[in-house]
């Protein structure tokens, strides 16, 4: 196992189980499912009960995918275009500090994601099981992690978003 192998294993471990809680939470936590919609909606996402339903489910899922190194371009791609909508509907207008409400955490989350892709899911993952891992690294795994993980953002965000007008 390589240095890049246990790099891509330690991010996806982190990464991925930190999307999973953050779906579960989304899904299972203290609102539940009708906090989460309320709270999609107070942003402008549109139908807020479906954005609801599908970020919890796909941060679960996609989290567990990149924990396990399954599809993990694809994986990270979902985070990065979670991450991206987070950052523009809620995070960017409070600068860039976590500790203000700001948008660092999120970027973090999505720039490792674009870099997974690249590194690749490394030798301890299923995609490696499968002989998917030489195939979804380097520029075609950034390609698929950032650039699917941005259109993805853009496209829900144009389709999907109506934020109420500000009061600046």
């Amino acid at each position: 196992m390589t240095t890049v192998d246990v790099a891509s294993l330690l991010l996806r471990l982190v990464v991925g189980l930190t999307m999973a809680a953050h779906g579960y939470n989304h899904v299972f936590g203290g609102g539940g499912l009708a906090g989460t919609t309320r709270w999609f909606a107070s942003m402008g996402l549109r139908p807020a009960r479906v954005h609801a339903l599908l970020s919890g489910a796909g941060e679960l899922a996609c989290g567990l995918g990149l924990v396990v190194g399954l599809l993990t371009p694809l994986c990270a791609a979902f985070v990065v275009g979670t991450m991206t909508v987070a950052g523009i509907a809620v995070h960017r207008k409070n600068g860039f500090f976590v500790f203000k409400d700001g948008f660092e955490y999120v970027l973090v989350l999505a720039v490792t994601c674009a870099v997974l892709g690249l590194l690749g899911p490394g030798a301890v993952s299923v995609d490696h099981l499968l002989g998917l891992d030489d195939t979804l690294d380097g520029g075609v795994g950034l390609a698929i992690a950032a650039g699917a993980g941005l259109l993805g953002a853009a496209g829900l965000l144009a389709a999907c978003w109506r934020p109420a007008p500000s009061d600046d």
